[in-house]
């Protein structure tokens, strides 16, 4: 069993440095140990981001060797850390590693797996790093009996989720008690996409990453709100990875469908905006201009700061990006709101 055995509803000490917390919520371990088991048990393991291209092949097979030791271990992460100013990372798997396709029985063990190589290294660096597991979603019961484990056994502060599971939404009804159960334990469910599920004209350029991702976020959030999911389960902790994808920029147009279209409010009592203004976002978006309007819509108290370390798509200096805020947003977007969120308190180093 891993290293970690603190329990998530217990407020968890963790170090800070400058004048205010700084934590980063969207940050990527991968588990060297289930990559094997699932290669031994799955030889012709399909591809993690189906469409791409050559081009973007040759890129990414040069990025994972320059990662490496970042994205598999523990002390070059602390270094990198220390130089860009963030306190905190809550650990979440690379989402390569969801294995959602494979037989219920193996996704249960590759979970296990999973969760316990995060919570060991948490373990080296315990007020520094924080866990967020994974689950078996392709068999819900086994899914909420790992997110327990997770919770109460290895100490996990959150759980990462995909935006669908082997072709069903989120919002299918076999997936309600994982949701349910995880309103229950009030764990924080961070939700993180892998490309565009129907990426067919997005293989070149990267495009099944630059756009798919936030555009696969944007419909699994939409299913979550029409299909009653955020209705019938008000106190469920979300985040979603990318500044939410687009829905948090265009959110006009379905509430102006909820008000026109009987078929728009099957499950929900009222307009959508509302419910996507109940989940956090972290603020992944790149663009200053951008960071404003997230601010403006969504509100600081929703807002986490996230860097998708250790990928090229990431962001090497968080805390300079959001350098232009005034003091109380950028104090609860850099580490308060996410202190609250997975139960942190700070210690001054």
């Amino acid at each position: 069993m891993g290293g970690c055995s603190r329990h998530s509803h217990e407020p968890l000490l963790v170090r800070q440095k400058g004048e205010r917390l700084v934590v980063d919520i969207h940050a990527h371990l991968n588990v060297a140990a289930a990559e094997e088991a699932i290669r031994a048990e799955m030889p012709d393991l399909p591809r993690g981001l189906p469409f791409s291209c050559p081009a973007s092949d040759a890129v990414n097979v040069r990025m994972f060797q320059a990662i490496g030791p970042k994205l598999n271990g523990v002390e070059a992460r602390l270094a990198d850390m220390d130089r860009q100013g963030v306190d905190v990372q809550a650990i979440s798997p690379n989402p390569g590693q969801y294995y959602y396709f494979a037989a219920p029985e193996l996704g249960r063990d590759l979970a296990r797996t999973i969760n316990e190589g995060i919570a060991e290294a948490v373990a080296k660096a315990p007020e520094r790093l924080v866990g967020m597991g994974t689950v078996p979603l392709q068999d819900c019961e086994m899914a909420v009996a790992e997110l327990y484990r997770c919770v109460n056994e290895l100490g996990m502060r959150g759980i990462e989720i995909g935006t669908s599971v082997s072709g069903r939404e989120l919002a299918d009804p076999e997936l309600r008690p994982f949701f349910a159960a995880a309103e229950e334990l009030g764990v924080l469910l961070f939700i993180h996409p892998l490309g565009f599920t129907h990426g067919e004209r997005l293989s070149e350029h990267y495009l099944n990453n630059i756009i798919g991702n936030p555009l696969e976020s944007t419909i699994a959030l939409s299913h979550l709100i029409f299909g009653g999911v955020l209705d019938q389960l008000p106190g469920l902790k979300l985040c979603v990875a990318h500044g939410g994808g687009y829905l948090s920029g265009y959110w006009g147009r379905m509430d102006h469908a909820y008000r026109a279209r009987e078929d728009c409010r099957q499950y929900i009592s009222r307009e959508p905006s509302s419910y996507l203004r109940q989940i956090w976002l972290d603020t992944l978006v790149f663009d200053q201009q951008q960071l404003d309007c997230l601010v403006h819509t969504h509100g600081a108290d929703k807002l986490c700061m996230g860097t998708d370390y250790p990928f090229d798509m990431g962001d090497t200096d968080p805390v300079g990006f959001h350098a232009d805020l005034d003091e109380a947003a950028s104090t609860r977007i850099l580490g308060q709101n996410a202190a609250d969120l997975l139960g942190l308190v700070p210690q001054r180093a």
